[in-house]
């Protein structure tokens, strides 16, 4: 056997194969055999088929060379499967997948010859991926930072008070009962009994909302609104509808006063000064947290940048069928379906798969550029850290068996130590830049993250949100 290896562009590479007539004939005897254990022809046992025979049944025609020819067609198969891993490993290839090959010459007595066009892993030339012409930037936090803070607190902290001698307001806390008829006659779903409602918030449709504003508790009103065009439900969808409101309940949000018992309500501190104390470390230390996440954006984007790498079109399909998965993911997560997406944002499958491609091919440039600084600094992840992360898994997923399933796969290990060599190398990156910086001084994590934030600017026990980063779910990339 001979072949030849020429590139072709976009990482790929065109095998040219040559293949001697005695072993074309090999091939072409094991497919007579082969077929002729599948085939039934009175008076001969099964693989004691003579060839001219079993070529009768089968339709062959050697008169007319362009004519099916099952016979072939099995040697080819079976001819191409096993020549072409012989000159990949020959040629020494890393080759993504195995496309069909065009056969070129197919002769018994002459031999056969094909060639395949290839997607081999790309090669990653990495630029500059250090020494950055950018620092760290964290931002300060003010006194007006921490106000915004102390006043998310007093909003939770919030009780609901009647509301006496007015009508409502936006922004009030009532709750309604309504009626609304379509032609004169109920609809489906246009009534309550008991309906809350933050006035103001546009829970309603647009309109409906404006319309109980002035009214005092125990009042009625009756009006008239128009749906919009796109409602969901075509049959009220830009109709006219009549509704009948009563004011049942109306409350507004009473504050409580920016005082030390504030402070007290909160959380274990001695007076509102402590509070805010607190409260401006914590804003501290997020602010250091998010200045290292945004830093380590930046040094991927530098290296990315400054490689270059030419990416076959077989990792892009993949990574835009990735990024299909996560979207009908979210959207299911969401309970929206996929096809009710693709209505409401006025698009086709092929169009939005055809917006995936440059973001996606960034992806797996990253992806690459990544993994290949990873092999120059000699970043490895140890059975124990992926069996670690494992374990978290089951932990942190204890409602989707399915997911930790996969995690515990041979190719979700794969994954987990993929994106751990990944993250590590960043981080390797982050830590070597500060080290070199003292001045800037620590800009870590925050406790008891390894990659992420799981830190609050309040206390827990005060209802604040949290911030975090969960995993990415990307295919990976080695």
């Amino acid at each position: 056997m001979k072949f030849s290896t020429t590139p072709a562009g976009r990482s790929t590479v065109m095998l040219e194969v040559e293949l001697p007539p005695e072993r074309l004939q090999r091939s072409i005897d094991e497919s007579v055999r082969h077929l002729g254990q599948r085939t039934r022809i009175p008076g001969f046992r099964p693989g004691k088929i003579p060839r001219p025979m079993l070529e009768r049944a089968l339709g062959v025609r050697r008169d007319d060379p362009s004519a099916p020819n099952p016979i072939h067609d099995d040697a080819k198969e079976h001819l191409f499967e096993a020549s072409v891993l012989e000159a990949l490993q020959q040629a020494d290839l890393d080759v993504l997948s195995i496309s069909q090959p065009e056969w070129l010459s197919f002769v018994e007595g002459q031999g056969a010859r094909y060639r395949v066009t290839l997607p081999v892993r790309p090669e990653v030339r990495l630029g500059a991926y250090t020494d950055y012409p950018f620092g760290i930037q964290v931002e300060p936090v003010d006194d007006a930072k921490v106000d915004q803070v102390i006043e998310q607190l007093r909003d939770q902290q919030a009780s609901l008070v009647p509301v006496e001698g007015r009508g409502a307001e936006k922004g009030d806390y009532a709750v309604v009962r309504f009626e609304g008829r379509r032609d004169g006659e109920p609809f489906e779903g246009g009534s309550a009994d008991r309906f809350p409602l933050v006035i103001g918030a546009e829970r309603m449709i647009p309109g409906f909302e404006d319309q109980v504003i002035g009214l005092e508790e125990g009042q009625s009103k009756t009006f008239h609104i128009t749906f919009p065009d796109d409602y969901p439900d075509e049959s009220l969808a830009g109709r006219d509808v009549e509704f009948d409101v009563t004011l049942l309940e109306l409350r507004h949000k009473q504050l409580p006063e920016l005082d030390d018992d504030l402070a007290g309500a909160v959380g274990e501190y001695a007076d509102l000064a402590a509070l805010r104390a607190e409260i401006r470390r914590r804003l501290e230390v997020n602010a250091r947290d998010d200045a290292r996440h945004a830093f380590a954006d930046r040094i991927i984007e530098f290296a990315v940048a400054n490689a270059t790498v030419e990416i076959p079109d077989l990792l892009i399909d993949r990574e835009v069928e990735v990024m299909h998965d996560e979207l009908k993911a979210r959207l299911a997560d969401q309970g929206i379906g996929y096809e009710e997406y693709l209505r409401v944002t006025q698009k086709d499958e092929a169009g939005l798969l055809a917006e995936y491609r440059e973001p996606a091919e960034h992806r797996v440039k990253t992806l690459l550029v990544l993994s290949e600084i990873a092999d120059a600094e000699g970043i490895e992840v140890s059975d124990d850290a992926v069996e670690a992360e494992i374990e978290r898994a089951r932990t942190r997923y204890t409602e989707n068996p399915k997911l930790v399933s996969y995690f515990d796969s041979p190719r979700g290990r794969q994954y987990i130590r993929s994106t751990l060599r990944r993250t590590r190398t960043v981080e390797t990156l982050v830590d070597r830049w500060l080290a070199a910086h003292p001045e800037v001084g620590p800009v870590t994590h925050l406790e008891g993250e390894a990659g992420g934030r799981t830190g609050s600017v309040v206390p827990s026990d005060a209802g604040a949100t949290t911030a975090s980063r969960e995993p990415e779910t990307e295919e990976s990339i080695t």
